[in-house]
């Protein structure tokens, strides 16, 4: 199923949610919305299901208006952030449950249904546990059975909201990769939503960044990691380094002090300097670009992450640096960054 957004406005009093959002979306395809919270990501996700209306613009699917049928017309599954599942209902009769409410016309038989069921718990490795109510679960077990029941009804689109924002990180991770297993094997057309940028690199085809109801960039996890369009984006995804800069008839300046980096064609003005955590290469005192002291490390397995105080900046930065260059407090280092990128402030 391809879906196609175009002109999408939608305000909540003052607030402006979407402002005049296009984008298509692929059949078959796994694709994240990234952004903070507020960005319109969620709006839009409910929009294409059918559970808010927009003030302006239009929806299509495979061609076809959505915005002239309801939720119930669109064969949308739809998974929530905090599972939704029925507490008083097996795991069976959760996953069960769309099929059964259908209208009779086209409702399964019982024994068609329940080798849905069947079938589906199968998919998602939690046969063993089709007795079971949902307070018998962990987490992780429950969003599993969530999207299941999502699947039950072979809907043409799958939407996640946060699918994994209440879990812990193992499990998260977990599902992760999970997600994008079952993803492969069902083909789908699927949309997420998520805050977290290590989640939407990892899972998606493809990353919508959103801010303050715009689509900032769209592209493959390599293309808005390694090519951000802008400062929000840099500064959104990945952890960087900022820096404020004047750029000056081509040299870039920190403060008093110039750097001898190249300022990318930039016209002369006030401008951000983003710079990687892991791309700050760190040398003796004396080298590199910048300079400071080292005043805080801290071990993460084969990572080191040192704070280092700038020399002139009144600024701290944080940088990470293998772990066998042995940092410590006090020390005086050079910092010259490997990859950057300077946007006009």
């Amino acid at each position: 199923m391809t879906i196609e957004v175009r002109n999408l406005t939608k305000q909540f009093g003052s607030f402006v949610a979407l402002d005049d959002v296009d984008l298509t979306i692929g059949d078959g395809e796994l694709l994240a919305l990234l952004g903070p919270s507020g960005s319109g990501k969620t709006t839009l996700l409910r929009i294409i299901a059918g559970l808010e209306w927009p003030d302006a613009g239009e929806v299509t699917i495979d061609g076809e208006s959505a915005l002239s049928r309801g939720a119930g017309e669109r064969h949308v599954g739809f998974v929530f952030q905090h599972y939704a599942l029925f507490r008083h209902m097996s795991v069976f009769e959760n996953v069960a449950f769309g099929l059964r409410v259908q209208p009779r016309r086209i409702r399964k038989s019982e024994a068609a249904i329940r080798a849905r069921v069947k079938e589906l718990l199968d998919l998602v490795q939690l046969d063993w546990l089709a007795d079971r109510y949902p307070n018998q679960l962990s987490g992780g077990q429950r969003q599993r059975i969530a999207l299941a029941r999502a699947l039950a009804i072979e809907p043409r689109i799958l939407l996640l909201d946060e699918p994994f924002g209440a879990l812990d990180a193992k499990v998260r991770k977990e599902l992760r990769h999970w997600l994008r297993s079952l993803h492969k094997e069902i083909r789908v057309t699927s949309i997420f939503v998520t805050h977290d940028q290590e989640e939407a690199l990892e899972v998606a085809n493809r990353v919508v960044v959103m801010d303050k109801g715009r689509i900032e960039q769209t592209g493959t996890p390599t293309e808005v990691y390694d090519h951000p369009a802008n400062a929000f984006v840099h500064g959104f995804i990945g952890e960087s380094i900022e820096l404020p800069v004047e750029v000056t008839d081509g040299q870039v300046r920190l403060g008093d002090s110039p750097l001898a980096i190249a300022a990318d064609g930039l016209v002369s003005g006030p401008s951000k300097l983003f710079v990687r955590r892991h791309d700050m290469q760190v040398g003796p005192s004396g080298s590199g670009v910048l300079q400071g002291a080292v005043i805080r490390v801290r071990t993460f397995g084969p990572v080191q992450r040192a704070e280092v105080a700038l020399t002139g900046g009144n600024k701290a930065i944080e940088i990470d640096a293998p772990r066998d260059q042995e940092l410590r407090p006090g020390d005086i280092v050079g910092l010259k960054p490997r990859h950057y990128r300077i946007f006009a402030a």
